[in-house]
């Protein structure tokens, strides 16, 4: 069988000590299955939360049943990629060779190695006409998982609402102002000083900098309090929470429903001008390791992208 390069993760640890590129069988598309040549890929929250094993209690207890107990039962991370089909099964309708997609992989994973093989009805679609292929690889995470929750806290039947956004800078926050916007939300963005300019840049002019005031003394209420990072709580965001408003929160690892929708509706905002990729840094696989390296300092401001082929 052909091999392929793949980056796999051997156990639980910090990315030195367990992240691995070796040769693996390349995958051999099922007759309802693509295989995709992966461009592009990104290094994300999830990634790092599932090498880590990043949860506590009960919930670390859940996540060994669920993911591995020892090590990831999928050894080769990476959720998001862009990439070129390069081959179809026989039952395939809706796709032909050389259709050029972006999408997710889910708790499939697969995406850090040079070809992954998906279900035609899986998790991505045709990528965005004037998209890079570092780019797409930049959409799905944030996008997916801000239009998720956005949508959970009932953004869409709000007029005009006012929403503030702690951890404004990283991908999902930067996914969730530019969702925000698209339903005329009046956005408030709360991040580091050195983060602003980032934020402003997304068409943002409220913007409070954690680092230099209590954000949650403001005196104003928001009809949606989003935090997308998992730093914050409800008890401490109390006061900019009226007895209609909704806090939500990426802490409470609730399972994103991943609908084409979704995707389709990133690709129409990326292709009209009205949303833009945030792509922090750009390594190649063979630097998956410094990438990573790089997310777990906390300091990344949107997407980290690896580019897997020219």
């Amino acid at each position: 069988m052909d091999k392929m390069k793949a980056v796999i993760c051997t156990r639980y640890g910090a990315p030195e000590e367990v992240l691995q590129m070796v040769e693996v069988d390349k995958p051999k598309p099922k007759d309802n299955e693509v295989l995709i040549k992966i461009v592009a890929s990104a290094v994300n929250s999830g990634d790092v939360r599932v090498r880590t094993l990043g949860a506590t209690g009960l919930l670390k207890f859940i996540m060994r049943f669920v993911l591995g107990f020892t090590k990831p039962r999928n050894a080769i991370l990476g959720v998001s990629f862009a990439g070129i089909i390069v081959q179809t099964g026989k039952k395939v309708k809706d796709y032909r060779l050389g259709d050029e997609v972006f999408g997710m992989a889910g708790f499939k994973f697969g995406a850090h190695a040079e070809y992954i093989a998906m279900p035609e009805n899986g998790f991505f679609t045709k990528k965005p006409a004037n998209a890079t292929f570092e780019e797409a690889a930049a959409l799905p995470f944030g996008g997916h998982t801000a239009i998720y929750f956005l949508e959970k806290a009932g953004i869409a039947l709000l007029k005009n609402p006012k929403i503030l956004i702690y951890g404004a800078t990283g991908s999902v926050g930067m996914a969730a102002i530019q969702i925000a916007q698209y339903h005329q939300a009046q956005v408030t963005a709360v991040c580091s000083e050195a983060g602003q300019n980032l934020v402003h840049a997304l068409g943002v002019g409220d913007v409070i900098c954690y680092d230099r005031e209590d954000f949650t003394q403001t005196g104003k209420k928001y009809d949606i309090v989003f935090d997308t990072v998992g730093k914050t709580s409800k008890k401490r965001c109390r006061p900019l929470l009226s007895a209609h408003s909704r806090y939500i929160t990426v802490a409470d690892y609730s399972v994103a429903v991943e609908r084409k929708e979704q995707l389709a509706l990133l690709r129409a905002l990326f292709e009209n001008g009205t949303y833009k990729a945030c792509i922090d840094r750009v390594y190649t696989l063979n630097e998956l390791v410094e990438a990573h390296q790089y997310v777990d300092t906390g300091r990344k401001k949107g997407n980290v992208v690896i580019r897997i082929a020219e």
